[in-house]
């Protein structure tokens, strides 16, 4: 992510967002430490917090804080799916077919099934609650960011889309609820990604055409929830990270003068606890003292970004925040060919680790600077131009 949702950049000449890039730029940083320091640099990464979930919790975030807004500021549901479409499925759609056009050389890692069902789940982006696994790893957090697309159109469309901080809470409080019964996802099976791949379809059609506008809508959100729930491959986490965006939401609403941050800190208090009595648990990540200091590390971040929103962003890290999604996306498949050529670097002298280390930043962000160019922007463009109202 999510950090495919910022509408602007620097170079729109929209600076009030550049912060919101910046931000972007961070965490998509902190996801490519994440993978990278235990290939190159084992020593270097740090176990008292998770790099990974932070750059994540990041995004979410900002995923929370504009999405809605954008909606509710163009009013225009077509417009809005549109630009999502070509937004994130070029470079996704590229990225998954350069991993299996290389699988020759670096196979598919083997939780991808090989049948239609993997193809369905890929079609969607909801591969983590269809029980789908990812042709490149980071994939499953665009399931969250596509769940938190249909839940948020379903409420504009009831107008419920200003109930931000309560729907954070309630989120949060599922969170707990669905830790404390569910030891695993409760669908299960190919139908899933199947059926939800032909509800999706005939639904985002609708959407963009207008026929049948509304029920598709709410019949997406309902999908969407249900599928959340229900089959979140870690069913706690899938709603916690829901209920971070809509906290992220409620904090848009409270910048506007539209409510208040108290429903921020209990959801933040709500997911912090999730894990702590979860079925599903026992990851490093998330013991509460590990757990906690990202979540808090996460929220200063923003906080951070917020309060320095009206000062000028240095053009580093908004540049990072352009090409976040390339970035995310590609740089997982990057490393693991990168590594087929070094070799195992784990025991290597130190030198020659951070040497290394520097080489592959180099080449991901160098080919996510290609792909934001060649393939990103382009589409953007055109997306744009598309989701123009009609005469």
């Amino acid at each position: 992510m999510s950090i495919s949702t910022l509408p602007a950049s620097p170079r729109t000449g929209q600076a009030r967002l550049a912060w919101l890039d910046a931000l972007r730029g961070i965490g998509a940083l902190a996801v490519v430490a994440e993978h990278m320091l235990p290939w190159y640099m084992p020593w270097a990464r740090p176990y008292w917090f998770s790099l990974g979930v932070y750059g994540i919790f990041v995004f979410f975030l900002v995923s929370g804080y504009i999405i809605p807004a954008s909606l509710e500021r163009h009013g225009d549901v077509r417009a809005f799916w549109v630009s999502r479409v070509f937004r994130l499925y070029p470079l996704y759609l590229a990225v998954a077919a350069t991993v299996l056009a290389l699988s020759w050389w670096v196979p598919v890692r083997p939780a991808v099934s090989r049948d239609g069902a993997a193809v369905a789940g890929h079609a969607t982006m909801l591969l983590d609650v269809a029980g789908v696994a990812g042709v490149a790893d980071t994939m499953w957090t665009l399931s969250y960011e596509m769940v938190f697309y249909l839940l948020v159109t379903a409420l504009f469309m009831l107008r419920w889309h200003d109930r931000s901080g309560l729907l954070a809470m309630l989120f949060a409080a599922g969170s707990v609820v669905v830790g404390l019964v569910m030891s695993r996802a409760v669908l299960g099976g190919g139908w899933v990604a199947y059926t939800s791949c032909a509800v999706f379809a005939a639904g985002l059609t609708c959407l963009i055409t207008g026929r049948f506008r509304r029920t598709a809508g709410y019949v997406l959100g309902v999908m969407a929830l249900v599928m959340l729930v229900l089959n979140s491959r870690v069913p706690w986490l899938g709603v916690a990270v829901v209920a971070l965006m809509f906290a992220g939401t409620a904090i848009y609403r409270w910048e506007r003068g539209e409510g208040g941050l108290w429903p921020v800190a209990v959801t933040a208090a709500l997911v912090g606890l999730a894990p702590v009595w979860a079925i599903m648990s026992g990851w490093w990540w998330v013991e509460p003292d590990v757990w906690i200091t990202t979540i808090v590390l996460a929220a200063a971040t923003f906080a951070g970004g917020m309060a320095l929103r009206g000062r000028r962003v240095p053009r580093l890290p908004a540049w990072l925040g352009l090409i976040s999604y390339s970035l995310y996306l590609v740089h997982h498949p990057l490393l693991k060919y990168f590594s087929e050529l070094t070799g195992d670097l784990r025991r290597s002298p130190v030198p020659l680790q951070i040497a290394m280390a520097a080489l592959a930043t180099a080449l991901v962000l160098g080919v996510s600077a290609l792909t934001y160019r060649w393939v990103e922007r382009p589409m953007q463009s055109l997306g744009r131009r598309l989701a123009r109202p009609r005469a």
